[in-house]
């Protein structure tokens, strides 16, 4: 006959609940841990309050454009007073999740399936073109860079302003979240799905500049460098791969991390969906002997 040890039901009971405690805990440590901010850096709450938060953009009179990634037509974009106001601009918008600076107006990108990008100018839209789930926008002023969150077949696409053609420059892309145009020229765009940033060449053998990353969503070029937003749920960073080829953590323990927008030298605002609100980060001034 065999024997085996039966574990005492009050012994099992007291096991499932220090596990469930220990996940609550574990979970809970990942909702309420803060902010921190890298070596050399600080931030502060810069707006609250701002449900599913998404895209920024300043246009050519400084105007500061905020959008609300909403569903099924409840997407906004509005403009932020410098006193903190919020004034609707446009509505009935299908999941704004990118916005760009673009010919005296701002380009504003649809992401929820077949769906109109839009150029907004003194007050009125037009269309620009369609595409399938556009999410990040670039401009150099004259070209708008256009990248798809598709899952397999995204493309990265470039509107021409005097043409008004658009060119396919890469397809096949796997959850495409990102585009960023740098000041030498430079066009890089991120894949969430395969958790990297590419440089586009246009000889095609793209080149990955970065590997291994927690859900790169938004991207953005400055004189600084590449910045990295993480679009993951729970411990997502703010990154800088400078020009010298090193990456530093600018913040960390971020949820859901949107677009960064460059205001001046060493002062950015970001967009962190996760907990509703936009950030202000500094560059701490060094000391001086």
């Amino acid at each position: 006959m065999t024997f085996r040890a039966r574990r005492p039901p009050a012994l099992l009971l007291a096991t499932l609940i220090g596990l469930l405690v220990s996940g609550l805990a574990f979970l809970a440590w990942q909702h309420l841990y803060p902010v921190s901010a890298g070596q050399g850096w600080s931030y502060r709450v810069y707006l609250d309050e701002v449900r599913l938060v998404s895209a920024l953009a300043r246009d050519t009179r400084g105007d500061l454009y905020v959008t609300q990634e909403m569903k099924a037509g409840n997407g906004l974009l509005f403009r932020l007073g410098s006193d903190g106001t919020r004034q609707q601009v446009v509505g009935k918008l299908s999941k704004p999740d990118g916005l760009a600076a673009w010919r005296e107006g701002v380009a504003i990108s649809q992401e929820e399936g077949e769906q109109p990008v839009l150029w907004l100018r003194d007050g009125h839209t037009e269309t620009l073109f369609t595409g399938r789930s556009v999410e990040g926008l670039a401009s150099d002023g004259q070209a708008l860079y256009a990248i798809e969150d598709r899952p397999g077949d995204g493309r990265l696409l470039r509107y021409d302003a005097l043409t008004k053609q658009v060119t396919v420059l890469r397809e096949g892309l796997l959850e495409g979240e990102g585009v960023a145009l740098c000041p030498n020229g430079e066009l890089y765009y991120a894949e969430k799905g395969h958790r990297w940033i590419k440089r586009w060449r246009p000889q095609g053998d793209d080149q990955i500049v970065l590997d291994g990353l927690n859900a790169p969503g938004f991207i953005a070029c400055t004189e600084d460098g590449l910045w990295v937003a993480e679009d993951a749920t729970h411990r997502a960073r703010l990154l800088l791969l400078d020009k010298g080829g090193v990456l530093h953590t600018v913040l960390s323990h971020l949820r859901s991390a949107q677009t960064l927008l460059a205001l001046e030298p060493g002062r950015f605002l970001l967009a962190e969906q996760g907990r509703g609100r936009i950030l202000e980060i500094t560059r701490q001034a060094k000391a001086t002997r």
